[in-house]
């Protein structure tokens, strides 16, 4: 909102923003997620895709035969240095053009915005300490070229934006946003803004993260080993346990007592209305507003339980409609009880206590992926506002007492007809993203 004009900016004004293509690398079964129909065969039956190597997490597992086959003729020199994150973010583009009916290749989003939302940093890390060790006087000039690729290519968080930006050719708008788990959710905003003043007809909005399963392990050794010291040191206002990694994530669940990891990308493909028109592109729906706040809390780690931010970001975007329009809520319940509890007041206080919105997440389909989490919400939105299906929550079968909402406990789908939803994101530190979601003719 700019308080100045009164003007609400989360809606914008201008063109109608639709979304036409979707397009993921992420944790699968036999093989990684990358269609909207592998994802819809994974979130409609509310199927865990995590595995337990002494802590549960999501693994992409791609191969260099998936990765050539999608992207058959990046030039060798650059792609032997790509980490992971650069694998996942570029995979999911891929998918996503295609589905949208583009291609990436030969300048065809020359004009596009690429945008990218970065978390962790954990793919860096390599490259980096690869260049910090290397000693000059013993590095040969062959070896000191690959290094120095490796390094300009990954040590940055713009690391992905970087090379979808080469692969495409694009000309247009191009960077990274690094706010945690809500860093494609605030790109989804700033493709929205872009598009609907005309300042780009089309956006490419990637989310990717890639976790080291091992530090997560040992971060679980390091926790075990304090639990007993700080079980002596514990007042009645610290929680019971410290974060375990070695159970199974089950939001909304009364048993939900950890949050368990994951790695991938998802992507998705921003349009004009009028740009998608002239091309017969498929629409799965509209991005009608977008909003970011803060708890306003000096921890940096803490967030206000109330859910009162949250609130005022919805709000936001709702501006004159009402939210008995919005009977479907994508909630970003990661297994934490502390979201669960300023998720279930936020909703309380905007449905009132005896509302029957469904709220529901997929977290448990792939892990706790961070920044993907925006673009997977928007899409698998859109994909059940299309089908006319609430996917259930996965891992929910007993849901915790005192839920304002029902989160489709169970491994069914729920028949729903709806036009509006909204998709909620969070990062530590009390940030709350909310973006409402149209079908492609709501008003």
């Amino acid at each position: 909102m700019n308080r100045e004009s009164g003007k609400d900016e989360s809606r914008g004004g201008g063109r109608d923003v639709v979304v036409t293509g979707v397009g993921f690398c992420l944790p699968g079964g036999t093989e990684p997620v990358f269609t909207a129909d592998d994802m819809w065969d994974v979130v409609s039956n509310g199927r865990s895709c995590l595995k337990r190597d002494e802590v549960y997490y999501g693994s992409v597992e791609l191969t260099q035969e998936m990765f050539d086959e999608r992207l058959p003729d990046v030039p060798p020199f650059f792609s032997q240095h790509y980490t992971s994150a650069h694998r996942f973010g570029l995979v999911s583009m891929a998918e996503a053009t295609a589905d949208a009916g583009l291609t990436f290749c030969g300048g065809a989003l020359g004009e596009a915005a690429i945008l990218v939302g970065r978390g962790g940093v954990d793919s860096n890390v390599e490259s980096y300490l690869s260049v910090l060790g290397a000693d000059p006087g013993k590095t040969s000039a062959p070896d000191a070229m690959e290094l120095f690729v490796a390094a300009q290519q990954a040590v940055t968080p713009s690391d992905v934006a970087l090379v979808q930006a080469a692969l495409t050719q694009s000309n247009g708008p191009c960077y990274t946003v690094s706010c945690g788990c809500a860093s494609s959710a605030v790109q989804i905003g700033n493709a929205r803004r872009l598009i609907a003043h005309g300042e780009v007809d089309i956006a490419v909005v990637t989310g990717v993260d890639a976790f080291n399963v091992h530090l997560i392990q040992n971060i679980q050794r390091l926790l075990s080993g304090a639990q007993q010291t700080y079980d002596a040191l514990r007042t009645t206002d610290m929680p019971e346990l410290l974060p375990s990694f070695t159970s199974l994530m089950r939001p909304y669940d009364r048993r939900a007592d950890c949050i368990n990891h994951g790695e991938g990308a998802a992507t998705v493909i921003m349009e004009s209305r009028e740009h998608a028109a002239r091309r017969g592109a498929h629409v799965y729906g509209q991005v009608l507003a977008t909003a970011t706040t803060r708890d306003g809390l000096a921890n940096p780690l803490a967030c206000d339980e109330t859910g009162a931010e949250l609130v005022s970001a919805v709000r936001r975007c709702l501006g004159d409609r009402r939210i008995s329009d919005v009977p479907y809520v994508h909630g970003g319940s990661d297994g934490n009880v502390i979201v669960t509890a300023f998720e279930a007041n936020a909703i309380k206080e905007l449905y009132g206590p005896g509302s029957d919105v469904l709220v529901t997440s997929q977290e448990g389909c792939f892990g706790h992926n961070g920044a993907p989490a925006g673009c997977l919400g928007v899409a698998m939105t859109l994909m059940m506002m299309e089908r006319g299906q609430v996917c259930p929550t996965a891992n929910c079968e007993q849901p915790a007492e005192g839920l304002p909402f029902d989160p489709v406990p169970g491994v069914r789908t729920r028949p729903l007809d709806f036009d509006y939803a909204l998709s909620f994101n969070y990062q530590v530190g009390g940030v709350k993203n909310a973006i409402l979601l149209g079908s492609p003719e709501a008003v």
